[in-house]
């Protein structure tokens, strides 16, 4: 990564500015989203997990909670698709999920503009290279994402994570924010359940040996 005025000081600043104000003016409508999946979800309405930040360092990503906690008969999670909820999918295509977030921005373990923080299990499996998406924090959108958001796949979408790490400025922040925003109101590449159709990180990387 690139360090300068951009990445050192104002970006962290504007992060932060931007995620306090969008808290405050977003208030009502994640209240709102808040109360629908309480009721749906039978009083749960976050989803917190592990994943690896900058650095790799190992933090608690915050979502709304879209799909239930139904199991079959062994005990074990249904599937994905399963458990998805009608409340849950309808916050998915507006792309609320992500809006809890913001409060991981503000904490200093995300940003706005990065490579999305993939699960901790995939660690191991990265290359020397594919690693380096970690020399930034995570962010709610990134490259990869206005490349084909949910349905780029794995090897292109650590393409576009380095090559964010090596471009990292100010203009490309503010191009990939531009086209994000634009998806969402289009909703453009948006899949409720976007690894349904491909296969995960690590059966990806045992096929490519």
């Amino acid at each position: 990564m690139v360090k300068s005025f951009y990445t050192l000081l104002l970006k962290p600043l504007a992060d932060f500015v931007l995620a306090l104000t969008l808290l405050v003016l977003l208030f009502p409508i994640g209240f709102f989203t808040s109360i629908l999946l309480y009721i749906s979800n039978n009083g749960s309405v976050f989803y917190m997990q592990p994943r690896p930040g900058r650095y790799g360092e190992i933090f608690t990503l915050i979502k709304f909670k879209t799909m239930n906690d139904a199991v079959d008969e062994d005990g074990y999670l249904l599937s994905d698709t399963v458990r998805l909820t009608p409340i849950g999918r309808k916050v998915r295509e507006l792309s609320l999920d992500e809006l809890p977030q913001l409060i991981n921005i503000l904490k200093g373990e995300m940003s706005f503009i990065g490579p999305r923080p993939l699960l901790k299990s995939y660690l191991p499996y990265y290359s020397e290279e594919e690693h380096r998406r970690h020399d930034v924090k995570p962010g709610i959108t990134g490259l990869a994402q206005i490349s084909g958001r949910n349905q780029l796949y794995w090897d292109k979408r650590m393409e576009k994570d380095i090559e964010y790490v090596n471009t990292i400025s100010l203009k490309t922040d503010l191009v990939i924010l531009f086209k994000t925003i634009i998806k969402v109101i289009k909703r453009e590449d948006i899949e409720v359940d976007p690894y349904s159709k491909m296969v995960d990180f690590i059966t990806f990387k045992k096929m490519q040996n």
